[in-house]
């Protein structure tokens, strides 16, 4: 019998809980600091603030995934994992405070004493949690036994990836090397305990828990796994070997195969449930918004160029689909006829224009793109679907139309209001390479955390006026 290992909040429970306790201790010792040793619980105003304080961690956790990779971090990495954490809990808290207008009621040093005792008892607590954990990994006398089997070929690289890895839930006893007897050899530190001959009758005589086969054939692996089951022992066998190009990958059912399933990036159900969430949230904010917008804006365009009020076009979404992309119209009507008139004062490099003095903008034009007022009805395509909050800007069809193979990779997710390149310095960026490359980096790197930490940029930069184009 094989138990699956734990995965997502299960997994990383002991650390949930363990920053919770920071985060609340933190709270107490500040309150005791300010208020000469009094409890946190006398005031009903602190009692707030813990429970927000404890549901926030849990936001955080939800979000941000902080503890992906917990064990494998360096204590330097550490420090930058625990304070973004802290950073975003005390964030949350100042948030509802002034939102409610409520933060005159808080001692100011209080939440700070707060905010640095919870960096330093969360990051103690980790790092003291995961010596713990890691020297439990290496004292676990119920690991399962695994012996690998390799050709000769590739024995070394199989187990450097397989048997170097100290904190795993299984120890590699033993190597068989299938196409050349090295038995009474060492490879890397473990021993060749049998060759293909006889294998089986090694398994049938020590203990093995788990077999791991990095076969040369689908055939030859599953005649041997088909033994080996019958002998009661776990197999794993080698689908494809796949490198830091194809970090992302999990086992698929299709019908009655098996397969392995790699992308750019691989989110969970629970991560896409809540961008749609929030995609819906903010798509129905947003058309209440747009609505006024239009009140003000509809008339000026309305005089200074007659025409629509809106700007339709059809835009390429995720993975080449195409759909019906709104704005307010901000330049003139026939604008697109003449785009190629304008080509060659192109500022861009590459698959996209850019012009900043656009002799089609109409007067009121500029004032709606250096805020991004024009963007608003896009909304109504975030409300449909065909677009996210954050993604990737949409191409035109004739832009799409000169793509390389390796621009289509930035179409690999729903196109967004927003996204990496524009909080990069949009207004700056003339290549548009460089602008590939920044919605791959977001693509590969993307989480709910980096969501939200886009969009707070975003209105910095709408506001600012530095989001022109």
């Amino acid at each position: 019998m094989y138990g699956e290992e734990k995965t997502g909040w299960v997994k990383h429970l002991d650390f949930t809980l363990i920053d919770l306790v920071c985060i609340q201790a933190s709270l107490v010792i500040a309150y005791a600091w300010r208020f000469s040793g009094r409890l946190l619980f006398y005031e009903d105003i602190y009692v707030r603030i813990a429970i927000l304080a404890a549901l926030l961690d849990l936001v955080v956790v939800f979000f941000a995934e902080p503890y992906n990779g917990i064990l494998r971090r360096t204590r330097y990495q550490e420090i930058r994992a625990t304070f973004t954490f802290c950073i975003l809990v005390f964030g949350g808290l100042l948030s509802y405070m002034y939102a409610l207008k409520r933060s005159e009621l808080y001692s100011r040093p209080l939440l700070f004493v707060y905010l640095f005792t919870s960096m330093f008892l969360c990051y103690f607590s980790r790092v003291s949690w995961k010596i713990v954990v890691r020297q439990r990994k290496l004292r676990d006398k119920n690991k399962a036994i695994m012996t690998v089997v390799a050709e000769n070929d590739n024995v070394e690289a199989c187990l450097r990836e397989i048997a170097m890895n100290k904190y795993t839930n299984f120890k590699v006893t033993g190597v068989v090397v299938v196409d050349k007897d090295r038995r009474g050899e060492t490879i890397m530190g473990v021993p060749v305990v049998a060759c293909a001959d006889d294998f089986l009758d090694y398994v049938r005589k020590n203990v093995v828990d788990e077999v791991f086969i990095d076969g040369n054939t689908r055939a030859s692996s599953e005649a041997l796994a088909t033994e080996l089951i019958e002998l009661g022992t776990t197999v794993h066998m080698s689908l494809v070997h796949s490198n830091r190009l194809v970090p992302n990958r999990q086992l698929d059912n299709y019908g009655t195969y098996i397969v392995l399933t790699s992308s750019m990036k691989i989110a969970t159900f629970r991560q896409l449930v809540v961008k749609r969430a929030m995609d819906i949230l903010g798509g129905i904010v947003g058309l209440l918004i747009t609505a006024v917008a239009f009140v003000i804006f509809a008339p000026i365009i309305k005089i200074q160029s007659p025409g629509p009020v809106f700007y339709q076009s059809i835009r390429i979404g995720r993975n080449g689909r195409r759909f019906k992309f709104y704005k307010f119209r901000t330049m003139i009507p026939d604008a697109d006829k003449h785009l190629q008139e304008l080509a060659e004062k192109n500022e861009m490099q590459g698959k996209m224009f850019k012009m900043e003095d656009d002799p089609r903008i109409i007067p009121i034009g500029h004032f709606m793109r250096k805020y991004s007022i024009d963007e608003l009805p896009q909304f109504w395509n975030v409300l449909k679907g065909d677009m996210s909050l954050v993604g990737t800007r949409p191409p035109t069809e004739d832009e799409f139309a000169t793509y390389e193979y390796h621009h289509k990779a930035r179409l690999g997710i729903r196109p967004g209001l927003t996204g990496m390149w524009q909080v990069s310095g949009r207004s700056d960026i003339t290549d548009f390479e460089e602008v590939v490359a920044l919605d791959t980096e977001y693509i590969m790197n993307w989480t709910l955390g980096l969501d939200i930490r886009i969009l707070f940029k975003t209105i910095g930069v709408v506001l600012s006026g530095k989001g022109s184009k």
